[in-house]
């Protein structure tokens, strides 16, 4: 589900408790959790909304709309004869409420300050060598080795180095920084102390 960071402040400040989606079906379920720019949240309650005239303006504020027009007018369903440009971006036959709560910070943030022992080693080897066996070959030593040596330098540079398209380039970093080796900057990444110790240990064994 996708979460905006200025919502996901909001949801960990608590200003924001509710979201509405238009889906066929339920896409999250209650006790699930996300990762969102401001942390960890839970989804504590999904119901269907029956009739979404009758959405109050004060429910519509938990979910951080202005009023219950502003939320309607996010959620009317997609007019396929309208222009492209007046063609609201909301599939899906039913509407539902997603109840949300802040549930604690990134485990990541934990993660990349933690030095990795023997075991956490062996671990990390086993999975970027799965992540290496792909038709385009190893990529993971050669991507960390580059970060580490050009931090906060925008991905597009990168990526033109490498010859490689820049939206699967930023995919391969995500798995990288959810492994606890990177940390993604406004521009750019670096090496966490995680990944500069990997990568330390990792070219030093040949």
């Amino acid at each position: 589900m996708l979460i905006t960071k200025a919502t996901a402040d909001g949801i960990r400040e608590g200003r924001i408790t509710t979201q509405y989606r238009r889906w066929d079906a339920p896409r999250v379920k209650a006790g699930g959790t996300q990762l969102t720019p401001a942390g960890l949240i839970r989804f504590t309650r999904v119901t269907r909304v029956p009739d979404l005239a009758k959405v109050s303006d004060r429910a519509a504020k938990v979910a951080g709309f202005k009023d219950a027009d502003a939320l309607r007018k996010m959620l009317r369903p997609r007019d396929p004869d309208a222009p492209r440009r007046e063609r609201s971006a909301k599939g899906g036959e039913h509407v539902y409420r997603i109840q949300v709560e802040w549930a604690g910070e990134d485990p990541r943030l934990a993660l990349r300050e933690a030095a990795p022992g023997d075991d956490d080693l062996a671990d990390l080897v086993r999975r970027l060598d799965r992540l290496d066996k792909r038709p385009t070959g190893v990529w993971t030593v050669d991507v960390l080795m580059w970060i580490r040596d050009n931090p906060r330098v925008v991905s597009k540079v990168l990526a033109a180095e490498r010859g490689v398209d820049l939206l699967p380039l930023k995919v391969d970093i995500r798995k990288l920084k959810a492994l606890g080796l990177t940390i993604s900057h406004d521009v750019g990444y670096e090496l966490s102390p995680r990944g500069a110790a990997y990568l330390e240990w990792r070219t030093a064994q040949g």
